[in-house]
């Protein structure tokens, strides 16, 4: 019951900016995009880290013939910190796949409201159900801190698990940044 209010508590935290933004639109705007251009930069770095790891993996194994563990994992780490946090900032640029033959043929004001109900009725309820469907998982990660299965991995398996939760508040951010943005552009086209 208690675990219940708590996930209920945080959906409502997450979708709070909507509410706020009626009041104070350019400054929930503001801190939800610098936020997503956060985790955007480390999506970035760990993108050239796992890059540079990679290539020293390949290079150990294959020239010394020695392999470390932690190093192998680390690029699993490296990989969901560049693919999750990464969501929001992509929907906000909207460099997500459209596949809608429909879409380019409309008008911006069509194609504004094609867009809010996509953000109100799919991207946003797909965030809150990770958030749902993720909570125990994660929570249980938590409590047991986690550990690799190896010896010499990396004993950090519940802040890898955290980024499903992350990805889904970044990509509900960006809905949210999006939405607020759409609103501003059907009210100055009036």
């Amino acid at each position: 019951m208690t675990e219940t209010i708590l996930k209920l508590i945080a959906i409502a935290l997450l979708l709070s900016p909507l509410a706020v933004a009626s009041f104070q639109e350019r400054t929930v705007e503001t801190v939800l995009t610098k936020t997503i251009k956060g985790a955007f930069a480390v999506s970035s770095a760990a993108g050239l880290i796992l890059l540079l790891v990679q290539l020293a993996v390949v290079l150990l194994r294959s020239v010394f013939s020695v392999s470390f563990i932690w190093l192998q994992e680390s690029t699993l780490y490296l990989f969901g910190a560049m693919f999750l946090l990464s969501s929001g900032a992509l929907l906000l640029s909207e460099g997500h796949v459209r596949v809608d033959i429909i879409y380019n043929k409309l008008s911006e004001r069509m194609k504004s409201y094609v867009d809010l109900v996509g953000l109100s009725l799919l991207v946003l309820p797909l965030t809150i159900l990770i958030i749902w469907v993720s909570w125990s998982y994660v929570g249980t990660s938590w409590m047991q801190l986690e550990r690799s299965q190896e010896a010499t991995g990396i004993h950090a398996v519940f802040l890898l698990k955290s980024m499903i939760p992350a990805f889904a508040v970044l990509l509900a951010f960006a809905a949210e940044v999006r939405i607020i943005q759409i609103f501003r552009q059907l009210r100055e086209a009036r």
